[in-house]
């Protein structure tokens, strides 16, 4: 009998090279993503512990990347202040892929193409463990958010709407 191969996602192997420790979850795709908080219930997780990685751009040109909760919005003016930004404004979708690697849904804080700025709600502070894309559709990792934010040099502030 054929032994069944986990598949590793790119993030997966960071996380193993930089000795983070995680647990993978992974769900049904059907074909295309999921939302957040559908994803956080299926695999029985609070949604307040899976964040989604969104990018955005400030109005210097440089880019950020806010790690929230999946049933929040990220306050542009919150986010903004939070990296010294007069304004920002969200990515749009067509642009992710070549300046991430990584597709809408699949968006994950680690391993991008270029290590940009990046901040995680607060909340993420008083969490044992967070979830984040595994930077596949229908792959998560679930990790302490101290390690993960000290591999991706994040900060934390309350970036999402009241």
């Amino acid at each position: 009998m054929a032994k069944v191969k986990e598949e590793k996602t790119n993030v997966m192997r960071i996380l193993e090279q930089q000795k983070v420790s995680y647990t993978a979850h992974t769900y049904p795709t059907d074909g295309g993503a999921m939302d957040g908080v559908s994803v956080a219930a299926y695999l029985g997780q609070d949604p307040e512990t899976v964040f989604k990685t969104l990018v955005a751009k400030g109005a210097s040109g440089q880019y950020y990347v806010f790690d929230i909760p999946v049933a929040e919005s990220l306050d542009l003016k919150k986010a903004a202040k939070a990296v010294g930004e007069k304004s920002i404004v969200m990515l749009p979708q067509k642009e992710l892929l070549p300046l991430t690697g990584y597709v809408h849904g699949g968006c994950s804080p680690v391993g991008m193409k270029k290590l940009f700025p990046t901040v995680f709600h607060e909340t993420a502070e008083i969490l044992d463990t967070i979830m984040v894309s595994a930077g596949k559709i229908g792959f998560q990792v679930e990790c302490r958010p101290e390690e993960l934010m000290e591999l991706v040099h994040a900060i934390t502030a309350d970036v999402t709407v009241e």
